[in-house]
């Protein structure tokens, strides 16, 4: 879609500058606002460090990415043709709860038979890939130190695993 823009003088009281806005597309321009049927959600426990929160997310996706392929999406590429990977064909949201309400939301997702990606406490001290198997293995679903949890599945599903999360800041 082509957007068309127009100059409009703007007072933010501290200094006096231009911006540019866009104007409404004509109506034959609109698409139709896309609303998925599901959602792709992940949950991390409230008490993280922020680099915590991005690596332990970080990973939780990929394990979605790597086993659910209709969440992603077509390759892209600019207008000099370089080619970039695909990503996800919809939006990922993060959401944070307690240490109980991960635990609860884990047992929902278990539950529900959604499919679904965990990081525990454990993996903070691991390297590797093997050892990270190695250590969620190790422990009983019922015990585990969950910090992180991805699900997917049906928007009302991943809604009800959720139940107690509130949306990451």
């Amino acid at each position: 879609m082509q957007r068309t823009y127009k100059t409009r003088p703007y007072d933010d009281r501290q200094s006096h500058c231009m911006s540019t806005e866009p104007i409404a597309p004509a109506p034959s321009d609109v698409r139709p606002e896309v609303r998925f049927d599901t959602k792709i959600a992940v949950l991390l426990r409230d008490d993280l460090e922020p680099w915590q929160r991005l690596n332990v997310t970080a990973f939780l996706v990929s394990g979605l990415g790597a086993t659910v392929p209709e969440v992603v999406g077509e390759p892209y590429g600019d207008a000099d043709g370089v080619a970039y990977l695909p990503m996800f064909r919809q939006p990922v949201l993060v959401f944070e709860g307690t240490k109980e309400t991960m635990k609860a939301a884990h047992e929902r997702a278990l539950s529900r038979a959604l499919p679904r990606a965990v990081f525990t406490a454990d993996l903070f001290a691991t390297g590797n890939d093997r050892d990270n198997r190695a250590a969620v293995r190790a422990v009983p679903t019922a015990e585990l130190d969950l910090v992180g949890l991805a699900v997917y599945g049906p928007r009302n599903g991943v809604d009800k695993v959720l139940k107690g999360a509130r949306m990451h800041p």
